[in-house]
């Protein structure tokens, strides 16, 4: 084992603007675009920004070109009252690739940036080249509904949903979550290595909940319709897929995910890390080994010629 970790506190690299659909979006551009190698393009989870890939972009521009997005509703980018899902934000980074990267990118997401490059990679097959999900979030169709016994516990969940409809309910709920310490105890819930929660980590958390309109983005996570299933996506995925689960995540279940999403993309590869919620951060020499070694792998001329099935 090296001892030479990525410094504890690795200052985000600035970023610039890009206007899409009347509004301001952040991103961040590292390294040297490099001949037979596909840019990468890293997409944040929720309430996290560009920041959260400041150990990934530090190392991994050394060998690719590297961007990295703040999804429309978070981070430095604007956040109109607008309806957000899996949708808008798959017509954000499309329109991203093609017109500001240039070229098919290999697009590596957290949680629900992973949906969503997965909605690109699926839907907007000409954009990317490599897709790599971590801890990807998203419904599978035939997940289990609790019935019976659970009907309580389903009942008290649709008033909880229809309370958090109300603005003022979701607005106070916000208010609550946002709080520094309520981010650092969540944090400490989904990371298995308590010594990556910094207070660097806590800051890039909580400073965009202050903007303007971060709390109506909140609430209307809530209101969104279910996005396109997983396994919908799946199928109709034609480029390499690579599947980097934290095993140590609270929120998913990463070996049985990691099964369904085998289930309908047999020939992914997957690799599990001793890690929660966002192995990217907490195990990024890890995660940058594995990510750079599968992407110079990838032949990224075989796709214009995948037929089989």
């Amino acid at each position: 084992m090296t001892t030479q970790a990525i410094p504890k506190a690795t200052a985000p690299i600035p970023g610039t603007y890009w206007q899409w659909r009347g509004q301001s979006i952040y991103y961040v551009q590292a390294g040297k675009k490099q001949s037979g190698r596909p840019p990468l393009l890293l997409i944040h989870g929720f309430g996290a920004s560009t920041d959260h890939w400041r150990k990934n972009i530090a190392e991994l521009k050394n060998d690719f070109e590297v961007w990295a997005i703040d999804l429309l509703g978070f981070g430095r980018s604007a956040k109109p009252d607008w309806q957000y899902g899996g949708d808008l934000w798959r017509d954000q980074l499309y329109d991203f690739i093609t017109t500001v990267i240039g070229q098919p990118a290999v697009l590596a997401g957290n949680s629900l940036g992973g949906y969503s490059a997965l909605c690109v990679a699926a839907q907007r097959p000409d954009a990317v080249a490599g897709l790599v999900l971590l801890n990807s979030a998203g419904p599978f169709t035939d997940a289990k509904v609790p019935t019976q016994a659970n009907g309580l516990q389903k009942f008290l969940g649709d008033i909880t949903r229809s309370v958090l409809l109300q603005p003022w309910a979701s607005f106070l709920l916000f208010q609550y979550v946002r709080q520094r310490w309520m981010i650092r105890k969540t944090l400490s819930q989904v990371y298995l290595d308590q010594s990556a929660i910094t207070d660097q980590l806590v800051e890039e958390i909580y400073r965009p909940s202050g903007d303007e309109g971060a709390h109506k983005v909140f609430a209307s996570v809530f209101k969104s319709p279910q996005g396109e299933k997983i396994d919908v996506l799946l199928k109709q995925l034609t480029c390499p897929l690579l599947l980097l689960w934290g095993e140590a995540d609270p929120w998913m279940q990463a070996r049985e995910r990691g099964a369904k999403f085998r289930q309908y993309y047999p020939q992914l590869t997957e690799h599990y890390i001793k890690a929660g919620h966002c192995p990217h951060d907490e195990a990024p020499e890890q995660v940058n080994d594995i990510l750079r070694d599968w992407v110079l792998a990838i032949d990224i001329n075989a796709k214009n010629t995948h037929d089989h099935d």
